[in-house]
Formats: structure tokens, C-alpha cells, sequence
């Protein structure tokens, strides 16, 4: 049996093969290195492989010492070959990004997370910790069948409901594992709300404007009514085990924007049923609708930031209206309501766990006592994401495995995660 991880890499035909004469590489923001086997786990069910295009493997060379590049198929020179990289199951937070070089006139690569991947003793594994214990994204999880058949028999129910015909499109269409739960009657389930956003993020998911990119899900059109929101989440609430209700999704704007809908519909929510959690999903920019909310009835908040550092969050977000200090006080409007907060922290590597960072989240984290860290792997091209944001990449990178060992150790009160949790 090997004890190190081998090269992938895919062919001309789009095969993935293996060779062994270079070992598995890993990059963190674009510093090559080789991931320690205590690093590795089989790739998750449910992961996905990604070939990178215009983008050579690059592993290494044990014989050599040294990081190469394979330029060509080693079974079928002169043949092309490409990078791969893993899209892994959600609960997993990545360690490292894959490792390759980029030839000229490399398009941008889609709006997925890119993770290192190699082959050892015949599987495939990846640089990756299991962050949440939840399965509630499972893969083996979920019954297709089942979720086709309660999507349709409500879409067909409540055919006047907008919002219900939208997620049942999420559901059947996108494969959304929010809205596929709502149709499983189970755990958390989506709202979306908003069509409109006061933030212009790079890494967007549902609107791309002059990058080349597509986004990777329609924007809902429309702002549903307070009781067509209540008339999804009502009965979730009442019936579903561990229930939760979010607002804001990967397929809308800001849901803050649609402050007054919101509040309305937590009202009736809450002079229906007491039961399940009701949590938004935001980035934050307006605490006094925050505030407003709480009062109504929300218990929960997760704040999106891609880093604890004002000038990087900005260049990431490019708020129209508000800065990072909004963020920063609707986390601490929550908690002043004796409510639960969390952030939804996109991890790269390389980036996420640069000294600079750990000590802004470490001040973060004392200032807001916020509850728990989301840490989600960010959809986006390394390169491009870094080529914006600009950082000092001579700076001293933790690794992302020593950052959670970190949080850890100096806030032990504070949970890490994936999922916002049901807080009944």
C-alpha cells in the first residue's frame, strides 16, 4: 500500500487517471504544498470533480524534492492534460485549494469552491475536516422520490402561492438541499424574499454582471407577500423535527430590504406557533431592521463575511449604503436581544488563515460574543478572488486545520459549524 497520495489529472478525453511519480499537491493561495496524511479523508459522498480548464496539474516530485508541473499525458504524449479539482459535500471545510498553473487567456473559473484532490489505495481523498456532525445535506439523505412527489402535490395545492412554485423549482430543478428538505418536511427550511440587493459581491450566486460568468441560480423575481411567507414556514414550524425557517438564500438579494414583509410575516408566524427557530440569513447592513426584527419575533442571525478585515470585506462585497461596522453591529444588535449569532465565514486557504486575519476575528469574536462560526468553503476562482482583493501574500499563513485549533482553544464557548442550528 502507498502512504502518499498520487497526482489526478485528466486526459484529452476528460478521463481522470492517476500518476504516481508525482505525489497529490495542495496550494494556499497559490504557495504550493503537501498535505499531511492526518490531513486527508476520503472524498465525501456526494463530492463532485471538477476539470480545470487551461489549468496544468502541478504535484510532487519526491525523487526531486521539488513542486512540478505535468504539462503533458505521461500515458500519451504530447497529449494535453488538465487540473482537477473536488467540489465536496457540504459539512466539510476544505484545507486546501488545488494545486496548478495557469496558461494564458485562462477563462474564470465558475462559481464553485476548488479543493485538492488525490488517489491513494485505490480512492480518492481530499484535505478536509468534517466542521458540523449534522447530516442534514447528506447526500444518502435525501429521497429523490419522495421530494419530487410532496414538491409537486404542493405546488399543485397551493398553485396562488408564488413562493411555494418558486422553491418547488429550487427543489426539482437547481437541487437545492434547503428547499429538497422543505419537500422532506424536515429541519431547515428556505424563505426567500428579496429580488433586490444592496451589496455587488464578487462571488454573487444568483447575478453576474460583466465578469463572464454565469450565475449558477435564478434570483427569485419577485417579493412574495407576508402571507405567502407564512403560509410555507407556518406549517414547517408546527410539524417538522429540529424546525427552522431562513430567510435569505443563495437564490435572492439582501432580505433586509424587504425589512417590513419580514417582520409581518415572523408576527404570524409567531401568533400561530411558538415552535422551531426562525432565522435570517444576511449580510447585515441595516442592525435597525435587525432590531425590528428581534422584536418581532427572530431568534437568529447568520452574517455573511468573507473576512474579518474591513478592506477586504469591502472589496469582496462592495456595499452600496453600509461597510463592514453594520455587519459588525447587527451581530451585536442579536445578541443584545438575547438572541443566537453566527457568521457565515468563507474560508480559502491561504487567505482565511493569514496571522492578519485571526487576530481581526479573534477582536470580531470578543466584541460581538457571537455564538458560532459557519465555515464555509468560498465559491470562486483563487486566483481571480485574490487578484481583486490584493493581500499580502508574503504574510504568515496559520493553516486553516491550526486556525480551528486556535478558535478553539482561546473561545471555547463558541461553536463551529456549517449549518444554522435549531435552537430548541
Amino acid at each position: 500500500m502507498n502512504n502518499r497520495p498520487a497526482l489526478v489529472y485528466a486526459d484529452v478525453k476528460g478521463n481522470i487517471l492517476d500518476w504516481p511519480a508525482l505525489e497529490m499537491a495542495g496550494a494556499c493561495a497559490g504557495e504550493w504544498t503537501r498535505p499531511r496524511l492526518s490531513e486527508l479523508v476520503p472524498l465525501p459522498e456526494g463530492s463532485e470533480l471538477f476539470l480545470l480548464p487551461e489549468r496544468l496539474p502541478i504535484g510532487y516530485n519526491p525523487a526531486l524534492h521539488r513542486f512540478e508541473t505535468l504539462a503533458e499525458d505521461p500515458f500519451d504524449p504530447p497529449k494535453p492534460v488538465r487540473a482537477v479539482a473536488a467540489f465536496i459535500s457540504p459539512a466539510y471545510t476544505h484545507l486546501y485549494s488545488t494545486a496548478y498553473r495557469t496558461k494564458s487567456r485562462a477563462p474564470i473559473l465558475p462559481l464553485f469552491a476548488y479543493t485538492a484532490v488525490g488517489w491513494l489505495n485505490g480512492s480518492f481523498v481530499v484535505p478536509a475536516v468534517r466542521i458540523d456532525s449534522d447530516r442534514r445535506q447528506d447526500f444518502c439523505n435525501f429521497d429523490l422520490k419522495l421530494i419530487e412527489r410532496n414538491a409537486r402535490r404542493r405546488m399543485k395545492a397551493e398553485r396562488e402561492n408564488r413562493l411555494m412554485q418558486h422553491l418547488g423549482k429550487c427543489a426539482l430543478t437547481y437541487g437545492c438541499p434547503a428547499a429538497k428538505n422543505l419537500f422532506m418536511n424536515r429541519w431547515e427550511a428556505p424563505l426567500p424574499s428579496s429580488p433586490e440587493c444592496n451589496a455587488r459581491c464578487i462571488g454573487c450566486i444568483s447575478r453576474q454582471e460583466g465578469t463572464g460568468l454565469s450565475a449558477t441560480q435564478d434570483r427569485i423575481d419577485f417579493v412574495p407577500s407576508a402571507e405567502e411567507i407564512s403560509a410555507v414556514a407556518i406549517p414547517h414550524l408546527q410539524n417538522a423535527p429540529r424546525a427552522v425557517v431562513s430567510f435569505g438564500q443563495g437564490c435572492e438579494g439582501e432580505p433586509l430590504l424587504q425589512a417590513e414583509t419580514l417582520e409581518a410575516s415572523i408576527r404570524m408566524m409567531r401568533k400561530a406557533t411558538g415552535r422551531g427557530t426562525i432565522n435570517l440569513n444576511t449580510n447585515g447592513s441595516l442592525p435597525e431592521a435587525v432590531e425590528k426584527l428581534c422584536r418581532a419575533g427572530l431568534q437568529s442571525i447568520r452574517v455573511s463575511m468573507n473576512s474579518a478585515r474591513p478592506e477586504y470585506y469591502e472589496k469582496y462585497f462592495r456595499p452600496k449604503g453600509f461597510s463592514f461596522e453594520h455587519a459588525r453591529r447587527s451581530i451585536s444588535e442579536v445578541k443584545a436581544n438575547g438572541g443566537f449569532a453566527s457568521i457565515n465565514y468563507f474560508v480559502l486557504p491561504g487567505f482565511t488563515d493569514q496571522k492578519s486575519e485571526w487576530l481581526s476575528l479573534r477582536k470580531l469574536i470578543s466584541e460581538t460574543r457571537l455564538d458560532l462560526i459557519q465555515m464555509r468553503n468560498l465559491n470562486i476562482d483563487p486566483q481571480w478572488y485574490l487578484d481583486i482583493l490584493k493581500p499580502d501574500l508574503r504574510e504568515k499563513k496559520l493553516g486553516i486545520s491550526r486556525l480551528i485549533s486556535m478558535i478553539r482553544e482561546e473561545f471555547p464557548d463558541v461553536r463551529l459549524g456549517y449549518f444554522n442550528p435549531p435552537l430548541e
